[in-house]
């Protein structure tokens, strides 16, 4: 139900009919919640779903971040300008600005703050360790049916590597936000919103198969969320309406009609993060900043 000026009104529609059971959405609060782990440098809170996990991470000066069994490729968001990093993955080491997203390779890798900021990893779920540490960890006791596995996007011709790309990308009309992709993740990057959204302008619809993370940076919103009615009324869930601040994270699953609406009077940043890669936004040309970098599985390259 887009818009007819809003850029996703040009996507295929989904048109899986709804079976049931469905799941509901996870919402993690990390500005009221403890952390999951915590020294006198950085404090991290872990939330996931079924194929993904965010590792939020708040840290000072010389704090560190290291993962020795990372199995596959993962994105670091440093959506602060200030913040500076000092990444060693894949047998280098570069230094990375703020307001950027930065694709790390697998193995054993290490992130160094040399500014303060807040770091947000984002990691499949085949790091079990880390997946055990997540709030939201007994949802996933039983894999969510109605979720497709996660399955890697082809390796880069030039491999497996370092890369940073900058979100500071201006916008473009006819372009939905700022998005990028590695071989298990996609991000967009939402233009920062000043104000309320418009609630005549909203944008309830919904994904067939693929959970949506709804993740906040700055600012609140109110994340609405509507369940179909099947015959079977033991499957049916209430309408939710999750008001959070930020950051945050709600996990919306399908095929929940959804939209998230900007409720805080000043700056309202969101990014919404797949895993794995959308292909409807793929195919779209332009959209995806890095196409270049990362291809498309066989038989659906970009247009």
């Amino acid at each position: 139900m887009y818009d007819s000026k809003d850029p996703r009104a040009a996507l295929k529609a989904a048109s899986k009919p709804a079976q049931g059971p469905f799941d509901a959405a996870s919402v993690a609060r990390f500005y009221a919640e403890t952390p999951q782990e915590s020294s006198a440098l950085c404090r991290t809170w872990y939330v996931r779903g079924q194929n993904f996990i965010i590792g939020y991470s708040q840290c000072e000066a010389g704090a560190v971040l290291e993962h020795q069994t990372q199995p596959d490729e993962y994105m670091l968001l440093l959506p602060e300008r200030d913040t500076v990093v000092a990444v060693t993955a894949g047998g280098e080491t570069q230094r990375m600005e703020g307001l950027s997203l930065v694709c790390v390779p697998p193995g054993a890798s290490r992130v160094e703050v040399l500014n303060a900021g807040p770091v947000y990893r984002l990691i499949s779920t085949q790091s079990a360790d880390l997946a055990a540490l997540c709030s939201n960890a007994g949802s996933y006791a039983t894999p969510h049916a109605v979720v497709a596995p996660l399955q890697a996007w082809p390796t880069p011709p030039g491999g497996l590597r370092l890369r940073r790309y900058s979100l500071d990308v201006p916008l473009v009309p006819g372009r939905f936000g700022r998005i990028f992709r590695c071989t298990t993740f996609m991000v967009n990057f939402l233009h920062a919103m000043e104000g309320q959204r418009d609630p005549t302008q909203l944008s309830p619809h919904h994904h067939d198969d693929f959970e949506q993370c709804s993740l906040a940076v700055s600012g609140a919103f109110t994340h609405h969320l509507r369940w179909p009615w099947t015959v079977n009324k033991l499957h049916w869930h209430e309408d939710a309406h999750e008001a959070v601040g930020a950051p945050s994270v709600c996990v919306i699953p399908p095929p929940s009609l959804h939209t998230s609406e900007a409720t805080g009077p000043g700056t309202n940043q969101l990014v919404d993060i797949f895993s794995p890669p959308r292909r409807d936004f793929s195919l779209l040309p332009g959209w995806v900043l890095n196409a270049d970098d990362y291809p498309m599985p066989e038989g659906n390259a970009d247009a």
